[in-house]
């Protein structure tokens, strides 16, 4: 999947949306204000996991550890080209749905999330 089809995916998910914080040559996707994705100048990808897929994708070199995000669970891959479209967009939706999950209830309901 390419940068243009990281972002489709990504607006495509409810009350997602897309700002610059990190310089024009970044993509950032958001819900709720909140990051869960981020393309970057180079056309590496990061994004929120799970736990057990943080585990999983960065054992198996699959993916690894996102810069300065890793703490919080983020992974991230240098050529997202690499990996099956159907199998990236499961796991931006994941990305956006475990963001989604921690805002608060009012904004969620704004969202039409809840």
């Amino acid at each position: 999947m390419d940068r243009a089809g990281v972002g489709r995916v990504c607006l495509a998910l409810l009350g997602a949306t897309t700002d610059h914080a990190f310089g024009d040559d970044h993509d950032v996707y958001r819900v709720g204000g909140k990051m869960f994705a981020m393309v970057g100048g180079l056309g590496g990808l990061s994004f929120k996991v799970s736990d057990i897929a943080f585990q999983v994708l960065t054992e198996d070199g699959r993916a690894r550890p996102a810069p300065y995000l890793a703490r919080a669970r983020w992974v991230h891959l240098d050529d997202p080209g690499d990996w099956p479209d159907d199998e990236l967009a499961d796991h931006l939706k994941t990305a956006h749905a475990l963001i989604a999950a921690r805002l608060t209830r009012k904004v969620r309901a704004e969202l039409g999330l809840s």
